[in-house]
Order: C-alpha cells, then sequence, then structure tokens
C-alpha cells in the first residue's frame, strides 16, 4: 500500500447536497478551479486527441421549465419499476457479499443509484453499510489513490462497485483492467464484478433490471447527482496522490432535486417486496451471464452509419441523454416501440435541431451519435447544432 499520507473524503453539507451519512466522496474539491469549456470547444479537443474528455467540464446549468417538467414526469411514471429494480440488484449485491458489501460507486452516474441501494438494505435488512463514490475515466481507469483508500480500511474482498447503467460495456471493460493493473502495481485484488440498475447491453451478470427505459437520475446534471459534477482527471490540478477531482455546484441548489428523488424512489421499497421477491427468484432460476449484446449492436450501427468508431455510438436512454446534454450529437436512432419512454430524449433532440430516425429492430429504445466529423459548423454559439441550407 501507499506509503504516503491517504487525502480524506469529501462529506456533505461541505461538499454536494446528499446527507454525510449517505456517501463519502473519494474526490477533490475543485470548486474553486475554473474547468468549464464549451461544448463545441470540449468536443474538438477530445476528438482530435488533444485531450482526454476528463480533463475539462461541460457547462453546467438549470434545466428549463419544459424540461423540468419532463423529468418530473418521468420520476411519476417511473419510480415503482426503479425501486423494484433497486430490490433486485442490492439482494444479489447482499448475497455476493455474505451481507456485507462496501459499496463504491463509480461517479456520477453510480452516486445516487449506491445511496438508493443502500438505504434498501438499512429498510429492509436493518443493515447499514459504508458506501463511497469514487472516479472511474475511460482511457486513464480507477483512481489508485481512491483504491488505496479502500485497501487501507476494509477488506478488498467485501467491496463492491456499483455504476447507473451498462451501455455498450465500456466502463466494465474499463473497471477490470484498472483492478488488474492495480493488483499488479500494489499487489490488493478487489473483485471486479460490477452491479447496476439497468443492464440493457447485457454486460454484467448483477443488475436490477435489463429493460433500457428512463432512469430519472440521467435526465439531468449535477442537479439530481448531489449537486457534484462529473469526475475531473486533469494533472494541473491533480496530483500523483490527489484524488480524482470534481466540483461541487452550490449555486444551483435551487434547482437541486437530488434529494427529492432519491425520496421518490425509496418511499415505493415498502410496496414492491413481492415484486423484488419474484424478480430475485427468477434471476437465480436463469443465472443471466453477460451476452454483450450491447457491444455487437454498437459495432454494427459504427459501421452502418460510417463512424468507424465505438466512442462516438451512445447506445441505451442515459448515454443518449448524455449526448444531447454534453456532447455534439449528430443524429438519434429510437426504437418506435419505445417513444414513450424517451418522451425527454426527443425534447432534447427537437431543442438542439437534432434529426431523430426510427429504427425498428433497434435492441435499445434509443441510440445517440456523436458527430463524426466534428469542426466549429457543427454547433453554433449556443451549443446548438446548426444545418447548411
Amino acid at each position: 500500500m501507499s506509503q504516503f499520507p491517504l487525502p480524506t473524503p469529501l462529506k456533505g453539507p461541505a461538499f454536494g447536497s446528499y446527507a454525510p451519512d449517505e456517501v463519502s466522496w473519494l474526490l477533490k474539491d475543485l470548486s474553486h478551479i475554473a474547468l468549464e469549456a464549451p461544448t463545441a470547444e470540449r468536443e474538438r479537443a477530445i476528438q482530435s486527441g488533444a485531450a482526454n474528455y476528463a480533463e475539462s467540464l461541460p457547462v453546467e446549468y438549470s434545466p428549463s421549465t419544459e424540461y423540468q417538467a419532463l423529468y418530473t414526469e418521468a420520476v411519476g411514471r417511473s419510480a415503482v419499476r426503479i425501486a423494484t429494480a433497486v430490490g433486485v440488484v442490492t439482494e444479489l449485491a447482499l448475497s455476493a457479499r455474505g451481507n456485507q458489501p462496501v459499496l463504491v460507486s463509480l461517479a456520477r452516474a453510480g452516486t445516487p443509484i449506491g445511496i438508493l441501494m443502500r438505504r434498501w438494505a438499512r429498510q429492509v435488512h436493518g443493515l447499514d453499510l459504508p458506501h463511497f463514490t469514487m472516479s472511474i475515466v475511460r482511457g486513464v481507469g480507477l483512481d489508485q489513490t481512491a483504491l488505496r483508500h479502500l485497501g487501507a480500511h476494509f477488506d478488498p474482498a467485501r467491496v463492491l462497485f456499483v455504476d447507473g447503467w451498462t451501455g455498450k460495456g465500456a466502463i466494465a471493460g474499463e473497471l477490470s483492467s484498472a483492478l488488474d493493473k492495480f493488483a499488479a502495481s500494489d499487489g490488493v485484488r478487489f473483485p471486479a464484478d460490477l452491479a447496476v440498475l439497468a443492464d440493457p447491453g447485457h454486460c454484467v451478470s448483477m443488475f436490477g433490471t435489463r429493460e433500457d427505459y428512463l432512469i430519472p437520475s440521467a435526465c439531468l446534471n449535477s442537479t439530481v447527482s448531489g449537486l457534484v459534477s462529473r469526475t475531473v482527471f486533469n494533472t494541473d490540478h491533480i496530483d500523483q496522490h490527489d484524488f480524482h477531482g470534481a466540483k461541487f455546484y452550490a449555486e444551483l441548489a435551487p434547482s437541486d432535486v437530488s434529494n427529492d428523488f432519491l425520496n421518490a424512489i425509496s418511499a415505493h421499497y415498502g410496496n414492491v417486496r413481492a415484486d423484488v421477491a419474484q424478480q430475485l427468484a427468477e434471476h437465480r432460476a436463469t443465472a443471466p451471464t453477460p451476452t454483450w449484446t450491447g457491444w455487437k449492436a454498437v459495432e454494427r450501427i459504427s459501421t452502418e452509419y460510417g463512424i468507424n468508431n465505438v466512442n462516438l455510438v451512445k447506445p441505451g436512454v442515459g448515454e443518449t441523454t448524455r449526448v444531447l446534454l454534453r456532447r455534439v450529437p449528430w443524429r438519434v436512432l429510437v426504437n418506435p416501440a419505445a417513444r414513450a419512454d424517451v418522451a425527454h430524449v426527443l425534447l432534447l433532440a427537437e431543442q438542439r435541431g437534432v434529426p431523430v430516425e426510427e429504427v425498428v429492430d433497434l435492441p435499445y429504445s434509443c441510440v445517440g451519435l456523436i458527430h463524426p466529423q466534428f469542426d466549429k459548423s457543427a454547433v453554433g454559439a449556443d451549443g446548438k447544432a446548426v444545418h447548411n441550407a
């Protein structure tokens, strides 16, 4: 283990809007540093290879009234099935770790899911599970300092990594590779299984559902994630023995629905227990394994649309939402049978002038395609897509 002093985790309310007992952030507070860059500038740097996507942050904003209303409607529509999925994945997690898991969610999409799992374990079983959130960056891997912190305080065999959903499975692969690397460098082996609320990409075995429906926490950015930014790995601000960084957007507090979202889901725990038991029994009877059908579909789409870069194909409702909120979208593919579950995606696409194409046999509800030949003409000054007449 590291011979250097390990940094101290952050807690609310000094960092983030979650209660201090619900999550400890294995992150460095970069709130005082200007890291945001316009969408167009970020996309050029990312696609040219000049910068990793985690070196800067997209500009965060308060959602429009119309979009906030869509989010609220989505919470009402999907709260029961999300509560059920939380129950299923938490029961699987408890079984996998002898009722003593240390939940380690992958920031930022995993953080609210980790809190919901912790709440289920407490409400249903009376267990008080430790819950941390840490950074994973595609192309960089897991935060090594955060892993050292976990290894210094817990039996590594208890650790269970948690994320919100799978797309094509890139993070599942990144997690496994990063843990192999850490075992080689530090001699500490963490289990590489990943627990997710939704696994539409068929990339993991521990999941609450494989349906590709809207998880409302994917609709918003920091305002449903404890007012914390996505994680940052920028060596100008992160030393070798620091945690990866993030910002706390305290100024967005008037728009914060982070705890409202948690409460809306956990309020249903009592009345979904029978459904959880039924789905859990089905899960255990079928013992589903990863088939990576999502990755295969992404490769096919990448080729068919002439993109030839799987990193620019973002499958599933959560990933498509992120494309429309944070990247330069080229087009959106929608399964016509799933239109009711992607109303917010259709609204965002309309607002940004992004073409929507119906694809009947799409294995996801929707897929977002990032602009494959990005240049200054791809977006206007306001970040919206523009089209030549």
